[in-house]
């Protein structure tokens, strides 16, 4: 189980995006994440027109480290660790270190 998942709202920590909020589009096997408008590079793209691509230069989001998100807590607004919890049922749910919230509840 994952701390981050897809549509998860994160806050970057670290690096030129610092403090730029957005969802998580993917999570990739390698460790990395795509969040929606941040982390953002200008790609040259050749047209395909077998594929209906126009050519051109496109901006594309590009993979953050998981390390340098962290989930937005929405009682405080801030970002917040997250952990691990067993239910009495068997079932293993994230939650927030501050407070013990359940992560997307």
């Amino acid at each position: 189980m994952r701390k981050i998942r897809k549509n998860d709202e994160v806050v970057v920590i670290t690096g030129k995006d610092k403090g730029r909020r957005g969802t998580v589009m993917q999570v990739l096997a390698n460790g990395k994440v795509l969040i929606k408008g941040v982390n953002r590079a200008k790609k040259h793209q050749k047209p395909n027109p077998n594929l209906g691509v126009q050519g051109g230069i496109v901006d594309q989001e590009m993979p953050l480290d998981a390390s340098n998100v962290m989930v937005v807590n929405p009682e405080t607004g801030k970002g917040d660790r997250v952990g691990f919890k067993l239910l009495e049922d068997g079932k293993k749910i994230r939650v927030f270190k501050s407070n013990g919230e359940r992560v997307g509840a």
